[in-house]
Parts: structure tokens; C-alpha cells; sequence
């Protein structure tokens, strides 16, 4: 069975260097939402709290509860909020907090420019005066950058909207509520970092999302995909592999089919642009619901050690090349 190695070392490195820009681990909320990324959620959750890692992002109740007992707080992006001294929530609308149990603690979400969650610049005031008549539990304020990671000015321009909201709430008379907006590339950008926490998620993992013109960060992969011989075969000249036959054997070879497919969350890819593993070796004809195949005869084949370099191969994302891996696969931690 393919199987998820996770480098222990090459995941306490990149913490360490986050922590360094956040001004101590005990800033650092480490996002392991969508089963972390792809690399699991409780082996993550466990190597965090190793390290000194004190609070994390999930997006549902049901990934909280998994991890809760291993972290002071974890923050519920996306779920229905409920009172417990363990977890607080994100919420977007003044319709909930007119709902909203008073014990519930609340990040209220504040759109500063992305346009997706989060109540408008314009509601700020009536959202403070309803947490103020309801005695709700202003826990946090957050906000999150749309083009953090681009080479433009727009980071600076919500980061100001954002101080502008920190000022509202403090004139309003909260003062112990914590304020965070910086996610992985908002963080690396920072040059002076001032909030309560920064919620960092593809960093942790080992990608640096920033484009080359800002400061280099040496970030680690920490997921390697690998995968075992399922059987052998020797092709002659012109026999064809896979659905379709599209690969052509151009002399005699040795083949072995292995146990990845599409079923598992690899891409099925184009056959005729074939992604090569960590060694070199092109996949062979059509990648099959379960299996591929491969020239040689290895027990074990190294798929993906990069997923940046995978991503730009199929034209997406790191994100997208992790989280697309089902949960179904052992993940081991490489020591």
C-alpha cells in the first residue's frame, strides 16, 4: 500500500523559522484544517504540540475534537459555534451574534478587502454594539489578506484597513480582546510582526508561497509520497501499458505496476506530458484508479518528495497536491 512519510526535523525546522519571524512559537496557531493539509490531522496535531505549539485552526467542530486535548485553544473556522473553554469560532455576521450563546467565545471576522467572509468595514460599529448589549465574549478580531503573497502593494493596504478596525475596538472599550491577521505569507512579508498570533498553514508544511524579489526563507518539505511494487512484467518491442495503450514499450523492459491511482487523490494527469517521480522515472501510460506503472522493478518508489514541484507539473498548487491525498493512506513519521 502507497504510504505518507512526514519528516519530523523537517517540520520542527520550518516552526522554527516562523517562530523566529513571529517573535516566539508561543505565536504561532498552526492550521490543520482539512486533515492537515492532507497530512494528518492527528499526527500533525501531535508533533505541534511537541514542539511547544499551544494553539491551532481547524475548520469543523469534528476536527477540534480530535485534536483538542493538545492545545490551550483551537479555532473553529467553519462550524456552528457552541460554548467551550477550549475552542473559539469565527464569526462573520451580525445575524449570529444576535444568535449567539453570551458564553460562546468569538472571533468576530472583519472583511478588510477579500470579499468572502466576514462582516463589512461598515457593520463594524453595529457589530460592536450588539456584542456589547448581549454581553458576548469578544475573544478575538481577525481579517485575512487576499494577495499577501503577490509582489504588490496590496498586504499593506489591508493590513492599514486592519489597524484601522484594531483602533475601533480598542475605542470601543475592549481591551483584552487579541486581534490576528497574518496567515503564512503575510508572516514571511513581515518585517515588524505585532499581533497576538499568525496563523500559518502552508509554511509549517515547507513551502514558502512568496515569489522570488522578497526575503528567502529556507523552508522544508515535510510529506513524501511513496509507493510499492504490486507486480513485474517484461515488455517486448512494441507492447502497450495502461488504459488505452498509449505508452508504446520502444524495446524490451522491465515494468512493475504500483499502488497509487487517481482513487487515492494522485492526478491522472496527461499521458502524453508524463509526471516523473523524485528519481527521475516517468510515469508509464494512463494513471488507473489504483495503480501506475513504472520502468524497473523497485519495492519502493519515491512519487512526490516536492509537492511545489508536483503542482507546477499539473499546473495547481502545493495545497492542492496534499489535500487531494485521501486520508486512507498510512502517514508514518520519518525521525
Amino acid at each position: 500500500m502507497a504510504t505518507i512519510r512526514l519528516d519530523r526535523k523537517n517540520f520542527y525546522h520550518n516552526l522554527s523559522q516562523l517562530a523566529l519571524k513571529a517573535g516566539g512559537k508561543e505565536r504561532l496557531a498552526v492550521v490543520l484544517k482539512d486533515n492537515a493539509y492532507g497530512h494528518g490531522l492527528e499526527t500533525m496535531a501531535q508533533m505541534a504540540h511537541d514542539y511547544g505549539i499551544r494553539e491551532a485552526v481547524v475548520i469543523s467542530n469534528e476536527e477540534a475534537e480530535r485534536i483538542r486535548e493538545l492545545f490551550d485553544n483551537v479555532l473553529v473556522l467553519g462550524d456552528t459555534p457552541r460554548v467551550d473553554e477550549k475552542l473559539s469560532y469565527t464569526v462573520s455576521s451580525t445575524e449570529l451574534l444576535e444568535e449567539l450563546d453570551p458564553q460562546v467565545k468569538l472571533e468576530l471576522k472583519v472583511d478588510t478587502g477579500m470579499h468572502r467572509n466576514g462582516i463589512m468595514l461598515s457593520e463594524l460599529e453595529t457589530a460592536l454594539s450588539i456584542i456589547k448589549r448581549r454581553g458576548l465574549h469578544l475573544f478575538g478580531v481577525m481579517t485575512h489578506y487576499r494577495s499577501a503573497d503577490e509582489l504588490t502593494g496590496e498586504y499593506y493596504w489591508q493590513k492599514k484597513r486592519f489597524e484601522s478596525v484594531r483602533r475601533k475596538v480598542g475605542e470601543a472599550g475592549f481591551a483584552s480582546t487579541r486581534f490576528h491577521s497574518h496567515n503564512s505569507a503575510g508572516l514571511l512579508r513581515s518585517q515588524t510582526f505585532d499581533e497576538a498570533i499568525a496563523r500559518v498553514g502552508i509554511a509549517i508544511y515547507g513551502y514558502n508561497p512568496l515569489p522570488k524579489g522578497f526575503d528567502e526563507v529556507e523552508l522544508r518539505p515535510v510529506l513524501s509520497l511513496w509507493v510499492r511494487r504490486a507486480s513485474t512484467r517484461r515488455l517486448r518491442p512494441g507492447e502497450r501499458v495502461g488504459y488505452g495503450g498509449v505508452f508504446i514499450a520502444p524495446e524490451e523492459m522491465r515494468v512493475s505496476t504500483y499502488d497509487l491511482g487517481y482513487g487515492d487523490g494522485w492526478p491522472r494527469g496527461d499521458a502524453e506530458r508524463p509526471y516523473r517521480t523524485a528519481e527521475g522515472l516517468p510515469i508509464l501510460g494512463r494513471v488507473s484508479m489504483d495503480f501506475l506503472s513504472l520502468e524497473g522493478d523497485r519495492e519502493e518508489v519515491c512519487i512526490m518528495e516536492d509537492a511545489q514541484r508536483a503542482a507546477e507539473h499539473f499546473a495547481t498548487i502545493p495545497y492542492e497536491m496534499t489535500t487531494a491525498l485521501m486520508p486512507t493512506i498510512p502517514r508514518v513519521i520519518k525521525e
